[in-house]
């Protein structure tokens, strides 16, 4: 049996895989990170910093995924998805400078603004794109790459940190941020211009 995924669903799903693989290195350090190199940190600011990255993303996405669905096509998602990727994936350098608290709950702030757009965007776009009758099938893909993506990195993400130290996990955290945000250019030809949209139908010759 032949199962087509289209090259818009295939970028998108390459790009989260070098996104979460970027983040999940942090992951399993970022808390004995925190708790190091940075000047008063206790388990309640710990908590408190997570708390600004969700709250933050979560006030703000629900507007901006409505103006996403008000507008014409999809060229405002496009750009907003690359900006948003862009400068969530620059954080981790500000990580690198950081050593008090009030730096690391800005640049979480920060995060989840952009998180904000890159979201609903990246959500609308697949969403739109996805092979009709292959949903199912296209939403498991992503989901295994997702989880792939992270028990890779958070197996390696403790050792670099122990050998190497933190800043070359921030750093390479970011790196496959911006490839992964690089990684969504490819996708710019098929994106929509206006709201006209037929659902794809999978080649008879491609797989995947």
């Amino acid at each position: 049996m032949k199962i087509g995924i289209n090259k818009v669903i295939r970028i998108l799903i390459s790009s989260d895989f070098l996104l979460q693989t970027g983040w999940g290195f942090i992951g399993p350090i970022f808390a004995i990170f925190l708790v190091k190199n940075i000047g008063g940190v206790s388990l309640s600011m710990i908590g408190f910093t997570a708390a600004i990255y969700w709250v933050t993303k979560s006030i703000f996405q629900p507007f901006i995924a409505y103006f996403f669905d008000v507008k014409t096509g999809e060229k405002d998602d496009f750009y907003c998805l690359i900006g948003g990727m862009y400068l969530a994936n620059l954080i981790p350098l500000g990580y690198l400078f950081s050593n008090q608290i009030w730096h690391i709950l800005f640049l979480e702030f920060i995060r989840g603004l952009a998180m904000a757009f890159v979201i609903p965007s990246w959500s609308a776009i697949f969403t739109r794109h996805i092979d009709k009758g292959w949903e199912a099938f296209t939403w498991s893909i992503e989901s295994t790459s997702i989880g792939l993506a992270l028990g890779f990195s958070a197996a390696f993400g403790g050792l670099l940190a122990t050998i190497f130290g933190f800043n070359l996990v921030f750093i390479l955290t970011s790196l496959f941020g911006l490839a992964a945000s690089s990684l969504l250019f490819l996708i710019r030809p098929q994106i929509l211009s206006k709201n006209h949209f037929v659902p794809h139908q999978p080649s008879e010759k491609g797989i995947f």
